[in-house]
């Protein structure tokens, strides 16, 4: 196994030669995945369910520590101005967490080698805990377990010490931001079904997140995994707010960064992955409501009214309690099946929307047709209370979770509000499973343009400003009247509506065609004619003639 010395030369060279050529953003996926590829090495044995939260957690402790460390040399030369690097509020005044001295970076790295570094670790999680609220039950403090290998723990530093994650300069290209989502989807991946239930592909959150563009508000996830949605969607503002990824300077904050008008509230059911969550949100910055526990059942935003809502629900949950919520007030379109909660997600997110809100969210391609225990009528509800505005069928092979194929819903509070035309009486269907490029042997994702394509589609159909105007598309888009759904039986899968793609005329005339193709099929006739002759001379020989 190379020595964390090596790849720290390696990681260095790398660094170098980007800087050298202005190419090394700390976003590149080649850094990303080197980095990635030295930390699973030191994985060994261990489960990558175990070990996603030895890595993150040691990759956020360095980014606070480099952010503490780099104020704190502030402070340092300023102190004959009166300034106390050991003042915990000159760093709170600049949202930057205090990090206690047997939690900063450079005491762990020097006690990397001992075999007491587990203990050490676990002591600085504590202590950042204890001294920074907002943090308290979040951090992982379990690295001193006797089966987590310390050599391995100790190279793993060793690796992290080779990399600037919380500086300013890493801060403003959002370094571990990136490099985090990078290891959770490989960790999800890694974990394949169970990996889902933390982290959602980048192109499909991104793909919500453009459709409903959630510029300002409240942003409410029901089942927020490790909050990619609303990282995405602070990113959505901060790249649109001055109109070409310069934010303007009523959005920028002290920092020079801009700052998202909206208020996130969010709610995750799994403990660990409520943890993820936190963290996610507090490396970029992003202040969330972020609450732990059921949903369902202890719902921790009773009377929240979102202005957008986004989710990507577990698909077709079958033990969810829906028999101990028969009578459940969020019901108002119909009782949901005890056996399958996927239209209790949809009336869940329809009750927390406000009166002009908007939703979009990920579910199991049956969800648009399945008309068992109830739920076709539910859906029929669903459509005739014009609370459903498009759908969008999804290539398969998408999730790390699961092959199931999936769908987009949006649903509109209220489809008449002026800020775009009147949508009452049509749904806008979208077929794109015909769309994506597969990244590896088992997952496809969406291209950048596949994205604007498809929000471009919608926001022109809803009437957007500057969107253009909207045109059916064979095989693409189609907007339906009521009545055609109706006559679907409220099914809601695009295929149905949006016809066969237009295909291109040869140009050669049909009696040509007809002519070339008899005399090819006649070719063809001749030429099986004789290799039947030649298998019966064949089977004659063999002994098996008739």
């Amino acid at each position: 196994m190379p020595s964390s010395n090596d790849w720290g030369v390696s990681m260095a060279r790398n660094r170098m030669a980007g800087e050298k050529n202005g190419s090394f953003n700390g976003a590149t996926v080649g850094y990303e995945a080197q980095l990635w590829q030295m930390a699973d090495a030191l994985r060994g044995s261990m489960d990558a369910a175990e070990y996603k939260h030895v890595c993150l957690g040691l990759l956020f402790l360095k980014y606070i520590s480099d952010a503490f460390e780099e104020q704190h040399a502030k402070l340092v030369a300023e102190r004959a101005q009166g300034a106390d690097p050991e003042d915990p509020d000159e760093y709170r005044a600049l949202n930057i967490f205090w990090v206690p001295a047997e939690a900063r970076w450079a005491h762990l790295k020097a006690q990397a080698k001992q075999p007491t570094v587990g203990r050490l670790v676990d002591d600085a999680m504590a202590g950042i805990e204890r001294d920074n609220p907002a943090l308290k039950g979040v951090l992982p403090k379990d690295y001193a377990r006797p089966a987590l290998d310390k050599e391995r723990l100790g190279q793993l530093i060793d690796l992290v010490s080779n990399i600037r994650v919380g500086d300013e300069v890493s801060r403003a290209k959002d370094v571990l931001g990136r490099v985090y989502e990078y290891f959770l989807s490989q960790f999800a991946s890694a974990e394949g079904k169970k990996g889902g239930e933390f982290y959602t592909p980048r192109c499909v959150v991104k793909l919500l997140v453009e459709m409903i563009e959630p510029y300002r508000g409240r942003v409410y996830d029901p089942c927020c995994g490790s909050s990619g949605m609303f990282v995405q969607s602070v990113e959505f503002i901060r790249a649109h707010a001055g109109g070409n990824g310069n934010p303007s300077a009523a959005l920028r904050t002290g920092s020079g960064k801009a700052k998202a008008d909206i208020s996130i509230y969010g709610q995750e059911s799994n403990y660990t992955t409520w943890r993820l969550a936190k963290m996610n949100l507090a490396i970029r910055g992003i202040d969330g409501q972020i609450a732990h526990g059921d949903t369902f059942h202890n719902d921790r935003h009773p009377d929240l009214k979102a202005d957008f809502i986004l989710a990507n629900p577990p698909f077709n949950i079958s033990d969810w309690g829906g028999e101990r919520l028969r009578e459940d007030r969020r019901w108002q379109y119909g009782i949901p099946p005890a056996g399958n909660a996927n239209f209790a997600w949809v009336q869940h997110i329809a009750y927390h929307l406000a009166p002009a809100g908007v939703a979009g969210f990920v579910l199991a391609n049956g969800s648009m047709s399945s008309g068992q225990s109830g739920e076709g009528e539910i859906r029929k509800n669903l459509v005739e209370a014009n609370l459903v505005d498009c759908m969008v069928a999804l290539p398969g092979q998408l999730f790390y979770s699961t092959q199931i194929p999936a769908c987009l819903w949006f649903l509109a509070r209220d489809r008449k509000n002026g800020k775009f035309r009147d949508r009452r009486g049509e749904v806008l269907f979208i077929d794109a499973r015909k769309l994506g490029r597969m990244v590896d042997r088992t997952h496809r994702e969406l291209t950048d343009e596949e994205i604007a394509r498809i929000a471009s589609t919608y926001h022109a159909w809803r009437g957007e400003q500057g969107a253009g105007d909207y045109t059916d598309v064979p095989g693409f888009c189609k907007s339906a009247p009521l009545e055609e759904v109706r006559k679907h039986g409220h099914v809601l899968t695009p295929g149905r509506y949006v016809g066969a793609e237009a295909q291109e005329e040869d140009g050669e005339p049909f009696g040509e065609k007809m002519k070339r193709l008899a005399t090819t099929l006649r070719e063809q006739q001749a030429e099986a004619a004789k290799l039947d002759a030649a298998i019966s001379v064949n089977l004659k020989e063999l002994g098996y003639g008739g």
